[in-house]
């Protein structure tokens, strides 16, 4: 096994651990250990909320999570020799739930999905979902299955939402300005156009004193991905994966979490993977001066694993960009394409007998997959979503017999 260099013990807040990991992203944030290049670590991580959500039949804890502290990430990890200009060269050995446990914390054998509310984030369907709902699923191996989403099961495409290096002070400043201007232009919207940084709830490693102060006052929230990598939420960034970071500060520091069982490409909503806790293995090595070699100079590259479940058969639904409401065209609009997509696989989901927010959360965490199929045929951007039928335990092909509507419960709702 690798060796541990960051390690979290489960029954404790992040902000209890020997050492701390931190919550957002600021170049002042002092790493937690050093490692050499061409090393193989392991990084044990909390649950990105620090465990608010529990294993229970209520959305309460959704609906009133403190989205102030999150995401709880693990490091920094300097690279000894990283210097701005390179890249940070990062292969998954491998990563999973909390090894061998099993107890109140995601990742101890169960996570969960959650769509937020409106006031408090909401997700991609927010102003057709604005209320609170909530999935716990449980783990057998590699499957997946939900008391709250019966009928189910699939094999999790396992992965991090979220790592990335840190800013320089530079890349920080230019962050927060555009993010700023963004919310000037509507400053009353809910949910918020972006989140701008907050002293409240920081989290910075070991930082104290002036250097905390510094990181509330100006670090950038974990929310967005940017171009230091953070918050991709790629389901295929996997065992097997390599991803090239660029460096912006020496030492590159290394520092993520935010861990899936499984999740549909765009984890629509928001909470919308399956969430835990658990452990990743990696190895870590630099390309000197990599950025200019490569022309890496706004985000990562990736080259995806090959563990993604082998899915062959699919329902695929297609959506367009026409807010269908108000009978309104809209230009290559591939957002809102996509969410005619989403839109119309929960409709035909609900006459199969699950409930509006049971389909939305299954849509979030299964392995779906989200394609932008095209954006010249003007006016109309086209997206699709294929939905494996294999992970259903009743045919959910369209035939002449027609859909056979069942029970499917409830999942967890906010009172």
């Amino acid at each position: 096994m690798p060796d541990v260099v960051f390690t979290v013990d489960q029954a404790r807040s992040m902000r209890d651990q020997a050492v701390p990991g931190h919550n957002r992203w600021h170049p002042d944030i002092p790493p937690a250990v050093t490692v050499r290049p061409d090393t193989s670590i392991r990084v044990e991580c909390r649950e990105w909320t620090d465990g608010q959500i529990g294993n229970n039949d209520s959305a309460n804890d959704v609906r009133d999570v403190d989205l102030r502290g999150a995401h709880m990430l693990s490091g920094p990890i300097a690279v000894e020799g990283a210097e701005p200009g390179d890249l940070l060269v990062v292969d998954i050995l491998d990563l999973g739930p909390v090894p061998q446990e099993t107890g109140p914390a995601p990742g101890q054998g169960w996570g969960y999905t959650g769509i937020f509310s409106k006031q408090n984030g909401g997700g991609f369907l927010t102003d057709t979902f604005p209320d609170a709902y909530k999935a716990i699923w449980d783990f057998s191996g590699q499957k997946a299955t939900s008391r709250h989403i019966p009928g189910v099961s699939y094999t999790g495409i396992t992965h991090p939402g979220l790592f990335g290096t840190a800013p320089s002070p530079e890349l920080l400043a230019r962050w927060n300005a555009r993010e700023r201007a963004l919310i000037a232009t509507d400053p009353d919207r809910v949910p918020a156009l972006a989140l701008p940084p907050l002293d409240e709830e920081v989290l910075g490693g070991t930082a104290t004193g002036d250097a905390l102060a510094g990181i509330g006052r100006d670090g950038a929230r974990t929310v967005p991905p940017r171009e230091n990598g953070g918050n991709h939420d790629i389901k295929n960034f996997t065992r097997g994966s390599r991803v090239f970071y660029p460096v912006h500060v020496p030492g590159a520091l290394f520092s993520g979490g935010d861990l899936h069982f499984s999740q549909g490409d765009g984890e629509i909503t928001f909470c919308g993977a399956i969430e835990m806790g658990g452990f990743i293995d990696f190895h870590v090595d630099l390309i000197k001066g990599g950025m200019e070699t490569y022309g890496v100079t706004t985000n990562p590259i990736l080259m995806p694993g090959n563990v993604e479940p082998r899915y062959s058969e699919f329902v695929t639904f297609i959506g367009i960009g026409v807010d269908h409401t108000t009978d309104t065209n809209l230009y290559n609009d591939a957002t809102v394409a996509y969410r005619n997509a989403c839109l119309n696989a929960v409709t035909y989901l609900e006459k199969f007998g699950y409930s509006g927010p049971q389909a939305y959360l299954l849509l979030g965490s299964a392995p779906i997959e989200g394609r932008v199929s095209g954006v010249v045929d003007i006016p109309n951007a086209c997206c699709s979503l294929y939905l494996p039928t294999a992970i259903f335990d009743d045919d959910i092909r369209p035939s002449a017999s027609g859909p056979v509507w069942k029970d499917r419960g409830s999942c967890a709702v906010s009172s």
